[in-house]
This record gives structure tokens, C-alpha cells and sequence, in this order.
């Protein structure tokens, strides 16, 4: 298996050479690094947002946009698919690495893979060994020489050979990144009902684009709505494994009111309400499985 930065770095590549088709903006900081500027600055958009959700993959999962009937509105919905679910979707795409210092961002994508430091990585069989690292970056603010620094001490290597890919939460570009985490949810919460990650043959997941909010806060907020609301999960998988029913969101209101409810405070929320709305298990040469179920009508109130 090719290191995953190194499939991120030819999709960076082709990003650069395109930019302006993509409606993204390209920078160099003193240190060196690049910037993508996929939707904070630059306006981004569906292409950008497919771009950032490539990248944040390593290049294992395809990604494509379709248009569908959502609580009553025509809608853009997103759906990644891949043959390495583990690696793709937990050892890539999962949001692990928090930036808490000057500026505050939320960090996904390969470049996790060359630090190693969270719990997940104890659950794949793969060694990330790259000279460049990328790293996308949910945040407000154009990414600085001390994200940069950080991720190049973290990861082992040259501060010029971080590339930081940067959209805004409240972007089109991050509309289509949270609803294309569908499949990776519905993975994690796989793991955590403890399953095995190498049972795993394929996984796909499917989400409505959520509409761009006017603030970070509420922009997350319609995100977890997407996946948790509107999500649709299919997993092939050799071997039996947890009950579908434990993996489907328990969420019943708008993640906004959740939110609120809980002062924003989301550790103290119960981890059952991040999961997809429904998840499909087939069994090779066994039964197939499915729980939960759509919720338009909580997207209406959450979105309309």
C-alpha cells in the first residue's frame, strides 16, 4: 500500500495546477508550507469540497455529487465509497487532531497517519512512512507558521513539506466535507461497538448537503444533522459483527437545539447521537442487516 501522503500529495498537485477552476487560492507561508485556501478566503464550492474530501482520503475512496429529493427541497448530496475502510476513513478522513493554541482548528486527513497519537491507529496494520505531509484544516483563519511547525515536529518532517488544506465549517466547500463523513461514522462507531476493523471489505456512505450556514457554530451544527439525520450507511463485511442497531444515531431534535441544550459543550454529549441515521450490513454469505431510519422531517425544521 502507498503511503497515504503520497496520494494526498498528487491530488495536491493537481489542486495547485487547477485553482482557479476549483475556486481556491494557493499560498506559500514563511515557513516554507503551503496553503490551500479551499473556503475561508476563497469562495470554494462542490468541486472544492470534493477536492478536500479526495485529499482528506489519501486518494482510497471515491467521491461523487448527485442531486436528490430532501424534506421537501432539491438538494446536492454526496457519497464516498472505498475497499480500505479502516485505513481511508479512520486512518485519514476521521477530524483527530485538535489545534488549541492561537488558532483553533480541527485537523483530518493523512498527515494524521505520520503522527500515529490517536487511539485508532493501535486498530490498523499500517506504518505511514512519507516525506510530505497534508493535513485539512477546519478553521476560521488562514493557517499559520505554528500549525505548520506543529504538524511538521508531529509528523517528521520539513516544515516545507506540509501542505495545509483550510476551509471554513460555514463554507459550501464544508457543507460537502461533513456530509461525505456519512461512511466514515458509521466505521468509528463500528469500532467502538467493537468490531473488527479487518472484517471490513467495503463501506459507502451517502448524506445530504447541508445548506451553508452564516456562523461556524450553527454550520457544525447542520454538519452532524446531515450525517445523523440523513445518512445512509451500506458496510460489507466477511464475518458477523455488532447489531446495525448499535451504529444508527440516536438523535430525535436538530443538533442546533442539542447543541444549545448542552452549552456547546459536545464532550459531555452522548457519543451514540454522532452516527449515521441508517446503516446496512451485508454479511458475505450471510444475512444482510439494516436499523434506523431518515429523519426529513428533523432536516425541515433544522435547515428550513
Amino acid at each position: 500500500m502507498d503511503p497515504l501522503n503520497r496520494g494526498a500529495t498528487e491530488i495536491v498537485d493537481e489542486a495547485v495546477e487547477f485553482a482557479d477552476e476549483y475556486g481556491i487560492g494557493v499560498d506559500r507561508l514563511d515557513s516554507g508550507a503551503t496553503v490551500l485556501d479551499c473556503g475561508i478566503e476563497h469562495r470554494g464550492g462542490l468541486e472544492a469540497g470534493a477536492l478536500v474530501v479526495d485529499i482528506q482520503t489519501g486518494g482510497l475512496a471515491s467521491v461523487q455529487t448527485d442531486l436528490d429529493g430532501v424534506a421537501g427541497a432539491t438538494r446536492p448530496v454526496v457519497t464516498v465509497a472505498t475497499d480500505h475502510p479502516g485505513l481511508a476513513l479512520l486512518g485519514s478522513q476521521k477530524a483527530g487532531w485538535e489545534f488549541t493554541g492561537d488558532q483553533e482548528a480541527l485537523g483530518s486527513g493523512p498527515a494524521r497517519a505520520l503522527a500515529a497519537a490517536e487511539d485508532v491507529f493501535a486498530h490498523l496494520a499500517h506504518d505511514e512512512s512519507f516525506e510530505m505531509a497534508v493535513l485539512c484544516l477546519e478553521t476560521e483563519e488562514r493557517p499559520t507558521d505554528a500549525i505548520a511547525s506543529e504538524v511538521a515536529d508531529r509528523a517528521g518532517v520539513a516544515e516545507s513539506a506540509v501542505t495545509l488544506v483550510g476551509f471554513r465549517t460555514a463554507s459550501l466547500t464544508g457543507s460537502v466535507a461533513a456530509a461525505a463523513r456519512a461512511a466514515e461514522l458509521g466505521v468509528y462507531r463500528w469500532l467502538e461497538a467493537d468490531g473488527d476493523l479487518a472484517s471490513l471489505q467495503s463501506a459507502s456512505g451517502r448524506a445530504p448537503v447541508p445548506p451553508v450556514a452564516a456562523d461556524e457554530r450553527v454550520a457544525m451544527a447542520r454538519g452532524t444533522d446531515a450525517v445523523a439525520h440523513g445518512g445512509q450507511v451500506h458496510l460489507t463485511v466477511d464475518g458477523e459483527g455488532p447489531d446495525p442497531a448499535a451504529l444508527v444515531s440516536t438523535a430525535e431534535a436538530p443538533f442546533e437545539s442539542i447543541f444549545d441544550d448542552a452549552d456547546w459543550a459536545y464532550a459531555d454529549l452522548d457519543r451514540d447521537l454522532f452516527a449515521p441515521a441508517t446503516v446496512t450490513v451485508d454479511v458475505i454469505g450471510g444475512p444482510t442487516r439494516t436499523a434506523g431510519e431518515c429523519r426529513p422531517d428533523v432536516l425541515d425544521r433544522a435547515w428550513h
